[in-house]
């Protein structure tokens, strides 16, 4: 059967990658509306998993970054995912970085961005969330303005946790992105220590005041060392954070020397990041409890992928630079691979 999406791929890969990005996502706005968004997709696989206390639909969910604004969530959800993230947003909205700040690397099946958390800020991203008719799993991911000051990050974080707590099925705090000036170095012993215990605190007394408990995940990198990932691993532990999401992008190059654009700056995306992520996966794997959830993101072109990240220790699994090279009928096919897959291992 002819998948749509070849036919579409190589007029959406001749245009500018950022450009091609809001065509798509304006694209299956208009089919989501017609329905002829689940042709494209196939129907929804029912794999349900219960993880933090929600029931989700299957074990492949959208990657925070595709709808930074919240304002496709619908036409998301018709492609079959089982949960889906959205954002990053920030407490005001900001430009990002300058243009051009998005590449494709088709030898290496990659991505390379820079888009420095471009949005129209947490009110307008609220908006829209609250027009969505979406009632599955949800996740919010959250991040800090360009222009706050680093150690005044944990400000944003809170506003933004603030604001977006009644709306969410679970919260991503966002420290790994590569393209905010020093926002890495919140993965440090010391600042994620600080900025875990404020965050807890304040989720807590969220729950109070809301009556409902939402969990918090933790969005790290690939480029960290075992140390690195042990002590973040014993900051997750020590302030109960519900969930650790495995990887961000990756500022290595190493496996795409040579090919055209891969010195440009930014994070690394697609197929280069799969052994990176796959490695952070099993480390905290053997340093968290047993059934501790781990959710996977880096790398997965594939339902093989898919089901490397669940033997590599993840719980659930999210998709993005995968969609761009695939199209959609990679969610299917990732929900297919992980149902056989997760069933024969019982």
């Amino acid at each position: 059967m002819l998948n749509p999406y070849s036919l579409a791929r190589p007029l959406l890969f001749a245009l500018d990658p950022e450009r091609a990005h809001e065509l798509t996502l304006a694209t299956i706005d208009r089919a989501a509306q017609t329905g002829m968004l689940r042709l494209a997709g196939g129907a929804p696989v029912d794999d349900p998993i219960e993880v933090m206390g929600m029931r989700f639909r299957n074990r492949v969910g959208l990657a925070a970054g595709l709808d930074k604004n919240g304002a496709h969530i619908d036409a998301l959800a018709a492609l079959g995912f089982g949960f889906i993230e959205v954002g990053t947003v920030t407490p005001k909205g900001q430009p990002g970085n300058p243009r051009p700040r998005m590449f494709r690397l088709p030898e290496a099946d990659a991505v390379i961005n820079r888009m420095g958390f471009n949005n129209d800020g947490v009110d307008v991203f609220m908006k829209n969330v609250a027009r969505s008719g979406f009632n599955g799993v949800l996740g919010l991911n959250i991040g800090k303005n360009a222009s706050t000051p680093i150690e005044r990050a944990t400000d944003d974080y809170l506003h933004c946790l603030e604001r977006v707590y009644s709306r969410a099925s679970y919260v991503t705090v966002n420290i790994s992105s590569p393209n905010t000036k020093n926002l890495r170095q919140l993965q440090g012993a010391d600042e994620l220590d600080a900025m875990l215990a404020a965050l807890r605190e304040r989720q807590l007394g969220l729950a109070d005041r809301h009556k409902r408990y939402v969990p918090l995940a933790l969005k790290i990198a690939p480029d960290l060392d075992d140390a690195q990932i042990e002590a973040i691993a014993q900051k997750l532990r020590s302030h109960e954070i519900d969930a650790v999401i495995a990887t961000n992008t990756t500022i290595s190059r190493e496996s795409v020397l040579g090919l055209r654009h891969a010195q440009e700056a930014g994070g690394l995306s697609g197929a280069p990041v799969r052994a990176l992520s796959n490695r952070v996966i099993r480390a905290l794997r053997a340093l968290m409890p047993g059934g501790y959830p781990i959710i996977g993101v880096g790398g997965v072109m594939s339902g093989a992928d898919a089901c490397e990240k669940i033997d590599a220790g993840a719980t659930l699994v999210q998709l993005y630079t995968g969609l761009v090279y695939r199209g959609p009928a990679l969610v299917r096919e990732c929900a297919l691979a992980l149902r056989a897959h997760c069933a024969a291992a019982r």
